[in-house]
This record gives C-alpha cells, structure tokens and sequence, in this order.
C-alpha cells in the first residue's frame, strides 16, 4: 500500500518536473529566439544607415556620370569602415547594389575583394520607391534564408545611384539558439536529478512514518500497545505520529484498566455469590441453627443487594455509552436533597463519629437539572467521602451560588488521593485503593457515571486532594427558578 503511495508521489514530481522544465525550454528559446531578431533587426538596420552616412560625409565621390568607378576608387576606405563596425556583427553581409543589379560584396567573413551577383529589378524598385530603408527579401540571391534589410543613396540631384544591403544568415542564429536549447536541457537534466533525489528522500521520509503506523496497528490488533512511533520534525507527518502515540498509550491504559476491571468484577461477582451460596447451604443441611437463620438471611439479602448494585452500575455504564441514557430537566431544591442525603447515611456518619458541617448560602436553593441524576451524584460523591474519611475526620457539605450557578462541595478529612491518581479519577474502571483494603464493594464506574452525567447537564466537576489529609470533590449545576407555592 505505501510503496504505491511512494511510487505515486514520485511519478506526479517527476511529470511535474518534466512537464515544468519542458514548458520553461520552450518559453526560454521562445523568449531568446524573439530577442536575438529584434536585436539583429536592430544591428543590420543602423549598420545599413551607418554605411551610407559614411558614403555620403567620409568618402570623394564627386564624379556621378561614373558612380561605379567612384566608388571603386572608394573601396578600401569603406570596406575599412565596414571592418571597423563588422566587430560588432561579423556575421553580417555587406553589399553594394547599382541600378543595373552588379553588387560588390564586403563581408569580413569572406576573402579581400567582392562577389558579382545580380539582384531583381523589382527589389531595386521597391528600395528606390520606398526612399528609406527597408526590408527585402533576397531568398533568389542567396542560398540560405536570410533577415535582408536595404537603405537607397541618392545623389545630391535626387538621382537613385545605388543601395546598400546587409544581410544576416539565419544559420547562425539556428545555431545560437539550438546552443541555448542544449544548455537548457543539460541544466534541466541535472537539476531534473537533484530534484529527483531530494524527492526521493523527503517522501521517503514522509511515507515511513505511514509505514510504521501500520505496522504498529497490526500490533495493535493482537493486543499489543507497546509499539511507538519515533517522532522527526514539527510538521504535519510528526504530529499525527504525536497523535498516534498518544492513542497508543491511552489504548495500552485503557486495556491494563480494562483487565484490571475485569479482575474487579470476577472477585466483587464471585465474592458475594461465594458467600450467598455458603449460607443458602448452610441452612438448608442444618448447619445454621433455626434461631440464627433470620441473622443470616439478612447478611444474603445484602449481598443480593450489592450484586443488583454492581449489575445495576454495569447497565448505566452500558447506557451511557450507547447513548440511551435520558435525562428529565427540572427546577428542584439541591439544600433538601443534600440534607436528606445526610440524614440517609445517619447510621454510617455516627459509626464513624465524624465532624458533620452543612453550610449552605441559603435554606432552599433551586438548581435546573434532572433531579435522579443529580441524586446518583450527589449520593455517590456524599458515600465516596464517608468511605475514606478518617475515623473522627471533618465531613462539609457546602452549597453556595456563584454567578448564576451553583457550587455543590463534598469535603472529607482521610485517605486522600495522591498526585498519579488525581488525574485518573474519572477514568472508566479505576480505583484508586488497588489494594481494596477501603473500597471493597466498588469497581471503578461510580466517578465516571458522576462525571458523564455532569458533562450532559453542561456542567464541570473536579478534585482536590492531599494524599493522607483531605480530599473534596465540587461540582457545579445551573442555577434554576424558585417554584411558586
């Protein structure tokens, strides 16, 4: 699966690449090719007038009746100017046309002396009638093509005496940009290479840590949570890796807590049973004489009632997560349910002779929720605090209203809960006395079905603790309306 995702990303780079460096060698020449005409347009137009300024301000030509042979006697001097600016464009052909088509040659390139050719009448017209310099075409004079351009020089008496043409063959420009071309492509290739290589190597970097997730969730699928994913880097690929080894750990503490659950509910199952089915035993072989019976019974009749709680507690975990748990919002008075909560735990309260404190901010105070599933936490967190509280300990509630909501704290001085377990303490299944040494009715769901019922009411709970001083639970409700008597 990941080596196709290598293999795609490195195919789309280097169609990328390829594509890219295509497109920039066709611009580039483009570019380049439009930029050498102009500017070789440029060069043969100002050589052309510079050739016959020169004629008509550098040179003796003062016999017209025998122009040709003025300037012949001229030649030397203007072969020399054409020498002089042939530097500059030594590509360039430079050539002397007469009405009758005779065209001596001055071309740098080319041995001392000129070449005969004749040029079309037409093309002398259409200099002599444009006046000016201008393009022509001398494709029938020369064998390659050629950007040809002409300027006329006329006497002092207007007379068309002859035009001077330079010429630029179109296989040295070919040649110069076939050479950019080349270099283009020589320059794309190595750096088509490098890209390729630091492609290479960055997708590889990214598609390992893909790799090794799965890998590691194969592992995960057999149980095994131990398995981490090494983190390289800030970007998106290291914080998913972040993220995946964060569910790593919390499924790896998820399942120590899921076994230890079930080591909870085997022992808080069997226990009870253990113990029902000893007594039932008991008094049906006579073992438990009749007058003790009705003692006995009631101790069965407790377990009974500690298993139903148990089963009762594993349905509402069952509930909640299934999302079937319905809440009913109603207006009731939070101060008469904590105080009928104290007067329910009246028996254990006086055994442990603790220092009972109800301080409420006023005699009836009105809360917006559902009043059973407040009671399940309000009665759950009143327990937990008798449950570890010293023998002689403090015991407060305290109920006070705060901007429109309602502060309900349960304090108790006792075992406390130490920093690792503060944490944890609404976690599904956990126990903070491992030992059940305190706690041995419990299995770990009494605080997360306090804490999920709070989340529903879009409210908060938290701890406070000391380990071996106090421990004090608060959690907040919506402030409700008094109801009308």
């Amino acid at each position: 699966m990941f080596k196709s995702v290598f293999y795609k990303y490195m195919t789309v780079f280097l169609v990328m690449i390829i594509v890219s460096f295509a497109a920039l060698s066709v611009v580039v020449s483009s570019m380049f090719m439009k930029y050498t005409v102009e500017t070789k347009k440029e060069i043969i137009v100002r050589s052309s007038q510079a050739v016959v300024d020169y004629m008509h301000n550098d040179c003796d030509i003062t016999d017209i009746p025998s122009f040709e042979t003025a300037i012949n006697k001229e030649y030397d001097s203007i072969r020399s100017f054409i020498s002089q600016i042939s530097p500059f464009s030594d590509d360039l052909i430079y050539m002397i046309a007469f009405p009758n088509g005779t065209i001596p040659i001055y071309d740098s390139n080319v041995p001392y002396g000129y070449k005969a050719e004749t040029v079309p009448f037409e093309i002398m017209d259409k200099v002599k009638d444009a006046g000016a310099i201008t393009q022509v075409d001398l494709s029938g004079v020369f064998d390659q093509a050629s950007t040809s351009y002409a300027t006329p020089y006329f006497g002092d008496d207007g007379t068309f005496l002859c035009a001077v043409f330079v010429c630029s063959s179109s296989e040295g420009m070919d040649d110069m940009v076939n050479m950019v071309v080349r270099i283009i492509v020589m320059t794309s290739l190595w750096v088509m290479v490098i890209s390729m290589v630091c492609v290479y190597f960055l997708t590889e970097r990214s598609v390992a840590p893909l790799r090794n997730m799965s890998g590691a969730a194969k592992k995960f699928a057999q149980g095994d949570f131990s398995t981490r994913i090494e983190v390289k880097g800030r970007d998106e690929i290291a914080q998913l890796a972040v993220s995946f080894n964060n569910m790593a750990q919390q499924l790896d503490k998820l399942e120590d807590t899921r076994k230890t659950f079930l080591v909870n509910v085997a022992h808080d199952l069997r226990t009870p049973m253990t113990t029902i089915g000893g007594f039932v035993d008991a008094i049906r072989d006579g073992t438990i004489p009749a007058e003790k019976q009705a003692y006995y019974l009631t101790l069965i009749s407790d377990e009974v009632k500690r298993l139903s709680r148990l089963v009762a507690q594993l349905l509402d975990v069952s509930r909640i997560e299934a999302g079937d748990r319905k809440f009913n919002f109603e207006n009731f008075d939070i101060c008469e349910m904590g105080r009928m909560i104290l007067i329910s735990f009246e028996s254990k309260l006086e055994e442990k002779k603790l220092d009972v404190e109800f301080d409420v901010e006023d005699d009836n105070m009105f809360v917006y929720g559902d009043k059973d599933a407040i009671h399940q936490v309000f009665y759950n967190i009143c327990h937990n605090a008798i449950k570890f509280s010293y023998e002689g300990g403090k015991y407060r509630i305290r109920i006070n209203r705060i901007d429109h909501k309602v502060y309900v704290s349960v304090y108790n001085e006792g075992v406390g809960m130490t920093e690792e377990d503060l944490p944890n303490v609404f976690d599904r299944f956990y126990k903070s006395d491992k030992s059940r040494g305190l706690d041995k009715t419990g299995v770990g769901m009494g605080m997360y079905i306090t804490k999920t019922i709070i989340n529903a009411h879009q409210q908060d709970i938290w701890v406070k603790s000391v380990y071996q001083e106090y421990c004090e639970f608060v959690f907040t409700l919506k402030e409700g309306e008094k109801k009308r008597k």
